[in-house]
């Protein structure tokens, strides 16, 4: 491609809502063009290089033995009621009707999509396993699009859905895509990393995470420093924390606690560790069809509330905050709530680290008293995992090692699905006795507009993105330093059509701008190599540029091809 043709326009200027790296690089680079809040045109360099990770993930999913589908865009409402999802997905869900006023949404993932055209075909085990992926624009109409490609409304992604009799057969498809997507990644040159993960709003278990680690990433993310355990921070697991020292054993009774409503005054009243203190955190539930109830989560004052696991907990679309008047209307206590004498239309969900605590002190749900020596035990409880892990507690699985803290960017997300959606939509297949049965299922879905901003976050310096090979739009530019000089544009013109001939990708610089803007926009462009032809080529010499390191080589003019082919073949 020759730059005096091209649709290629950089920028100086920084764009005003633009943070982050690869917002910054995309816009200015000229690779992507804002049309609207979260909303971006690809340019020609852009689309170069969505296309380019396009045809990574394509080709390892089609090794795997996937098999690539085109579905509509355009859902009708029916399939996501049939599922159940109509209510659960909330307002991130786009929703219109046509002109006979049938309802449709744009959707933002196809699993009702595909789960409707599969049972219109597969009838029997005997064509099992099968798995379905698209490369396809979705649309979620998220309320704060941010972070350009990181998070918009609109964006392309692979999504693919595996059909299975069994639940081995499934876990089989799990771990076999877990593979690919590490491929996919791979190639791509992504420094990334395999966690646990919630299952959110598509449902399902055993969910796992692909995230590029990166300082820019939304997601926070609990390493083990010993060894390879991984998980969202919505999913963490610890070991229990060692009780600390100074347990006392305190008389079961009310006491009257005047104006002690946190943890700390409680802690410093009864003189012990936050530790032997219980709190709750109360907020609203939000669940289908308007339905609102107040849910209580109770666990020890020492540790903090991890809101997707409470969220799943009471299996509640949200948690919303409630206000205290809105809980004294209730019946309750704010600042002196516990586990006894709730209202009954309250929910009440214990963290499971409490079970088996037999002397605690917690909310009395009367003004200015708690109650100290509670067992409790002495209470019907329900007990789940609610606790958000903290850096320095200890690995769930290794047992030894300490968790810390990292930030990602999810790029890819697995899911052992099971019959979610089978099951309610009666998607169903014969077995080897005849019997009807719903389809055992997993979905796999990966970010791949998301993943040139990804590319970008862990591959750039202060003057633009460092492009991976794969993903590069080129491989090499060739830089005429002054295009009025004949002897420079014939040689800048033979080496572009040597590299074009050997199949080689190549953005040939042959604008009448002065030197120092071109070298500009080569940083900004960010591609591998850059041959300089210039004043040296009467001496023979041209210089090789190497992106990442900005590192210049000279070599001689009959040497300059095949050294950028050793380079680019390195």
């Amino acid at each position: 491609m020759r730059f005096s043709n091209a649709f290629i326009f950089t920028s100086k200027e920084t764009p005003n809502d633009a943070t982050l790296a690869s917002h910054i690089y995309l816009l200015r680079g000229g690779f992507i063009h804002s049309v609207g809040s979260g909303l971006y045109n690809f340019l020609p360099l852009g689309k170069i290089v969505l296309d380019k990770i396009r045809a990574i993930a394509k080709e390892e999913l089609d090794k795997a033995g996937c098999q690539e589908v085109d579905l509509s865009f355009v859902t009708p409402i029916e399939l996501w009621q049939e599922s159940g999802r109509s209510e659960k997905y909330g307002k991130e869900l786009l929703r219109f009707k046509d002109r006979k006023n049938a309802e449709f949404v744009l959707g933002p993932t196809h699993e009702e999509m595909m789960v409707n055209l599969v049972r219109s075909y597969v009838k029997s085990y005997k064509q099992l396993p099968i798995n379905l992926y698209q490369i396809k624009t979705k649309f979620r109409d998220e309320i704060r699009p941010r972070f350009g490609l990181m998070r918009g409304r609109e964006f392309l992604m692979k999504d693919g859905y595996s059909f299975h009799k069994d639940e081995e057969s499934m876990v089989e498809g799990f771990n076999l895509m877990e593979k690919t997507y590490s491929k996919i990644f791979q190639r791509l040159g992504l420094d990334f990393r395999v966690v646990e993960a919630d299952s959110g709003a598509i449902g399902g278990s055993g969910s796992k995470e692909f995230m590029a680690l990166a300082d820019s990433g939304e997601d926070t993310i609990v390493v083990c420093n010993s060894c390879d355990y991984g998980a969202n921070i919505e999913a963490a697991k610890r070991v229990s924390p060692k009780e600390p020292e100074g347990r006392v054993e305190l008389e079961s009774k009310k006491v009257h606690t005047p104006n002690i409503k946190t943890i700390e005054d409680l802690a410093k009243f009864f003189n012990v560790d936050s530790y032997f203190t219980l709190k709750i955190v109360a907020k609203r539930a939000l669940y289908d069809e308007g339905v609102q109830k107040i849910a209580l989560f109770a666990l020890r004052g020492s540790d903090d509330l991890e809101e997707t696991k409470a969220t799943n907990a009471v299996d509640a679309n949200e948690l919303v905050d409630i206000s205290e008047e809105e809980l004294i209307e209730a019946g309750l206590t704010p600042g002196f709530m516990g586990v006894k004498d709730l209202p009954q239309d309250v929910l009440l969900v214990v963290d499971k680290e409490l079970e088996g605590e037999k002397s605690t002190i917690m909310g009395a749900n009367e003004v200015d008293y708690h109650l100290s020596g509670v067992d409790l035990s002495d209470f019907d409880l329900t007990y789940k995992d609610i606790v958000e892990v903290k850096e320095g507690d200890i690995c769930p699985k290794c047992q030894k090692g300490t968790l810390n803290y990292t930030k990602g960017i999810e790029i890819g997300h697995i899911f052992q699905l099971g019959d979610r959606y089978s099951k309610p939509m009666k998607a169903e297949f014969l077995d080897e006795n005849g019997k009807s049965k719903p389809f055992v299922m997993g979905t796999y879905g990966i970010g791949i507009s998301r993943l040139i901003a990804a590319v970008v976050e862990q591959h750039h310096d202060d003057k633009g993105p460092i492009w991976t090979k794969t993903t590069a739009p080129f491989a090499v530019e060739v830089i005429i330093s002054n295009i009025k000089k004949q002897e420079e544009l014939e040689l800048g013109e033979e080496f572009y059509n040597k590299l074009q001939e050997l199949g080689i990708e190549t953005l040939l610089d042959d604008r009448k701008e002065r030197f120092g803007f071109k070298i500009k926009d080569y940083e900004l462009l960010g591609i591998p190599y850059a041959i300089i032809v210039g004043k040296k080529i009467a001496d023979g010499i041209v210089e090789i540029v190497d992106r990442k390191s900005l590192q210049k080589q000279e070599v001689s003019i009959s040497e300059a091809i095949d050294k950028i082919k050793e380079l680019i073949e390195k």
